[in-house]
Formats: C-alpha cells, structure tokens, sequence
C-alpha cells in the first residue's frame, strides 16, 4: 500500500505519516526499488495507535519516548491499561504530570509578576 492510500486507511494524511517518521514515532517504512513506502497491514495498526496517543493528549515527545513498544498495542489492542495506585504514576505519565506541574508553577509567577507590575504606582 502506498503512502496516500495507507493515509486514508489510517485517517490520517501523508503528511502526517512522513512527520510520524521524521520523528521517531514509525519505523522507516519499507520501500519499493524506486524508493516509494510501502505500507503493510501492521504499519497502519501502529498509525491508529499513535493516532490514538495522540488524541488522549500524549505529546510527540511523550509517544517518542515509548515508541519501542508500540508494536505491544498493536499486539494486544482489546487489553486496557489499569489505573495506578494513587501517588504510583509510572513512566511516561509521570514526566507528563511533572511537565504540566512545572507549567503551572511558571504560570503562576508570571501571573504574580504581573498583578505586581500593575499593583505598583
């Protein structure tokens, strides 16, 4: 299957499955003798699950740093994830939640700074 017609299978654009490669998200795609990708079955499997990541509000780089097991959703789609323990975030979520902590507290200055800045004379 070539680019466009693995696109549209997968819902998604070719443009988007070359920045899933440029990225690190997808294994480089087989290619023809003259340098075309092709796309298998299993190829769209792991575009549909990247796609999925993506929606629950992964980053690029939250998907990128689990990329290597990818392939483990696509083995097992019907198997769902169990919550953790309260306190017991594992892996990726956990970066994820420090990431959006250290947000929040850059946020906050800023928004002190600036009720400072208006508050003086």
């Amino acid at each position: 299957m070539r680019i466009g017609d693995a696109a549209a299978a997968a819902g998604t654009t070719p443009r988007a499955l070359r920045f899933y490669e440029e990225r690190g998200l997808l294994p480089p795609p087989h290619r023809t003798t003259t340098g075309q990708r092709v796309y298998g079955e299993r190829d769209l499997a792991r575009v549909r699950a990247i796609r999925r990541l993506l929606s629950l509000g992964l980053t690029v780089e939250d998907v990128r740093a689990c990329a290597d097991r990818i392939d483990l959703l696509v083995a097992e789609p019907v198997q769902r994830c169990v919550a953790p323990a309260p306190g017991e975030a594992p892996g990726v979520v956990q970066l994820r939640i420090d990431a959006l902590d250290a947000e929040i507290t850059r946020l906050t200055a800023l928004r002190d700074s600036l009720a400072r800045q208006i508050a003086a004379p």
